[in-house]
């Protein structure tokens, strides 16, 4: 995982669509993946939530965003380059050359390309911060940090993850604040008072 510090200067040098991914991963624990497909209408910029079911797994997520992410968003939206491809309009991060930042190349054979990790690796190696971890690191500073919040039912919710417990049938709904109460761990951890 990141420590905080490492996150924050992460975030101090990114561009501006770095920038909100970073956020992204550790206000919600969003991955790669999860970044390349988000459609502009499962995020609610105004009410500040994201409304986005984890595309590995089809679990519903509703994330609180913070302030931070929010303002972010903002920005990456406004500089998004044209989507190359029709299908692609719709997403919120695309590439300087209008692509998904992860998807299959074009060809005879295909092959997975993450530009979204050579991205990352480049910027953390740029500042300093060079070892094993990578993007998919920021999703596990999400699990371990929003674990303080005592609450792994609503941080399981944030994350996406497969819930197969009888309780899960009972269950219809985790609250709000319970939901803020997770990712309000996590900011505090991160950014402090």
């Amino acid at each position: 995982m990141f420590e905080s510090a490492e996150i924050r200067r992460t975030l101090d040098g990114a561009l501006p669509a770095m920038k909100v991914m970073i956020l992204l991963a550790i206000n919600g624990g969003l991955g790669q993946t999860d970044l390349a497909n988000l459609p502009k209408s499962a995020v609610d910029l105004d009410g500040s939530w994201l409304n986005y079911p984890r595309p590995k797994t089809a679990v519903e997520r509703r994330i609180p965003l913070w302030p931070e992410t929010v303002q972010s968003l903002k920005e990456a939206i406004a500089e998004r380059p044209a989507a190359k491809n029709a299908e692609d309009n719709d997403m919120v991060f695309l590439t300087r050359n209008g692509l998904r930042f992860v998807r299959n190349s074009d060809g005879e054979k295909q092959t997975w390309i993450d530009s979204l990790g050579r991205a990352f690796k480049k910027l953390i190696e740029s500042l300093g911060i060079n070892d094993h971890r990578n993007f998919y690191a920021l999703r596990h500073s999400f699990e371990t940090i929003a674990g303080e919040s005592k609450d792994p039912i609503a941080m399981g919710s944030l994350m996406g993850h497969v819930d197969s417990s009888m309780a899960s049938l009972y269950r219809e709904r985790i609250s709000d604040e319970r939901l803020r109460a997770v990712t309000d761990t996590v900011h505090e951890w991160l950014f402090g008072s």
